[in-house]
């Protein structure tokens, strides 16, 4: 009985002998953005996308363009002094010092560098030679008096010539010290190169050389200059999603006792299902395409978890000074901003933050003239998705509950929505986002007919700038 009443049969192409009404079932009913206005607590990722960021495409694998700045980019590792040591190993800095190795740990082209918690670009790894140097500059290198032990003071070295230097992916630059301090050994260590995942950019900054501004003669000339290259491109896939109900024309008259009518129960159980079921691939698929022709979309869950900020460990053992500690990594201003970013939490942790927040004024704030650094601060709705507010010295954390994360181990997916966009197929006067299909079929040999309606959307997801997303899960 299921299989006679919810299977299409074959609703293609109809031939002289198909009783099929092809009136009704060649008219499109579509309805857009609307279907995310049902039940919207259960899907609030895919009612925020499809609202807040809705970029049709005319192509099913779109192309996508990522834009990484350079102002904060101009920054290498001293490997040592190339005039007292071999280039396997640099030397030690001196007041006399006049050949230095740089070393870069990002991609010069698009400007990819280290993300938290992910396997980090190797420092010397190719395609990252440094691209900035140039006469005049004056660059600042952190020292210490031990090789590679913490930062205490800092030289600044006049650069006078910037050519390939003869270690791998290095830049030799020639020029003089004018500020030599008592400790001369570098802070950057090569040696400790493979233990840089898990490391924050501030933690990385001090031991990197940057270009602290430049000095040239009276009545010098133009200098030189340079060019970056922050782009970088990518591209995803639509999916097609259907739905199908079929009802025989008896049961769609038939009045019932708790629904009068079992057609409309049905058609919005479907609509629903329909919707949960996008909600769902746009969290967890991951982009792919299959002999068969079918091409999925990527999800902002295995996005995430495989090139975004990854911290681990159960937030229930974590404290507040831990968990703002990852806050100050993820949103570090050098690539992220807070602004954008809504944090999709499982129940639990949704939990978690509210008793977290609400401590502080429940049992220990006396007067309105204490403030806690981290504190719930308001509710409010952003297009129906209800949102908790919490204020950290990081901004505000923009929190919705996610149930979908309950089936996994994630705690928090933080998503900064200026790079997500959702993306259904529209072009030449054709719209595949949610669109519904009606027809009358009657049944062979029978001569009873029934409804025939499908719910199908074209559509994907494009995420992009993966340090500017996060994820937070148990282990």
């Amino acid at each position: 009985m299921a299989d006679d009443l919810f299977q299409l049969g074959d609703l293609g192409v109809a031939d002289d002998n198909s009783t099929l009404s092809t009136g009704d079932l060649r008219r499109k009913y579509n309805f857009g953005s609307r279907v995310s206005e049902l039940a919207i607590a259960q899907d609030p990722f895919f009612r925020l996308a499809s609202k807040i960021s809705k970029k049709p495409t005319d192509d099913p694998q779109f192309k996508y363009t990522e834009r990484r700045p350079s102002f904060h980019k101009r920054y290498a590792y001293c490997y040592g002094a190339a005039d007292s040591g071999n280039p396997s190993n640099g030397g030690d800095l001196t007041a006399n010092t006049t050949k230095l190795y740089m070393i870069g740990d990002y991609k010069s082209a698009g400007n990819k560098g280290t993300i938290y918690g992910q396997t980090s670009v190797g420092i010397g790894a190719a395609d990252t030679r440094p691209a900035f140097f140039m006469a005049g500059q004056i660059v600042k290198i952190p020292t210490s008096g031990t090789l590679g032990a913490a930062y205490t003071d800092y030289a600044l070295f006049k650069v006078s010539a910037a050519v390939n230097g003869a270690l791998s992916n290095s830049v030799l630059l020639t020029g003089s010290m004018i500020k030599t301090p008592t400790d001369l050994k570098q802070a950057y260590k090569h040696a400790d190169d493979n233990a840089r995942d898990n490391v924050s950019q501030e933690t990385l900054s001090s031991l990197r050389s940057f270009v602290v501004g430049s000095a040239f003669a009276q009545g010098s000339g133009f200098p030189s200059s340079w060019k970056d290259q922050p782009f970088s491109t990518g591209f995803g896939n639509t999916q097609i999603w259907k739905t199908a109900m079929a009802m025989d024309n008896t049961s769609r008259a038939t009045m019932l006792k708790y629904d009068s009518s079992e057609w409309a129960r049905t058609w919005k159980e479907k609509l629903i299902e329909h919707k949960y079921d996008i909600e769902q691939s746009l969290l967890f698929n991951s982009a792919a395409s299959t002999s068969d022709d079918a091409w999925y979309t990527d999800g902002v869950l295995s996005f995430v978890s495989t090139y975004g900020n990854k911290f681990t460990a159960a937030l229930s053992s974590k404290t507040q000074d831990d968990f703002l500690d990852d806050m100050s990594a993820f949103l570090d201003p050098r690539y992220n901003s807070a602004n954008a970013t809504v944090f999709f939490c499982n129940t639990a942790t949704y939990n978690w933050l509210h008793k977290l927040t609400g401590y502080f004024a429940n049992n220990v704030e006396t007067s309105a003239n204490y403030r806690a650094d981290m504190t719930m601060v308001g509710k409010k709705k952003v297009f129906g998705v209800d949102v908790a507010v919490i204020s950290t010295p990081y901004g505000d954390m923009n929190v919705v509950r996610n149930i979908h994360l309950d089936q996994t181990d994630v705690n928090i997916l933080g998503v900064n929505m200026k790079y997500v966009s959702y993306r259904p197929l529209v072009g030449n006067g054709l719209n595949r986002d949610t669109a519904i299909y009606v027809g009358v079929q009657t049944l062979e040999n029978s001569g009873v007919d029934r409804r025939v309606d499908l719910i199908q959307t074209e559509a994907g997801l494009e995420i992009n700038m993966p340090e500017a997303h996060a994820i937070w899960t148990a282990s």
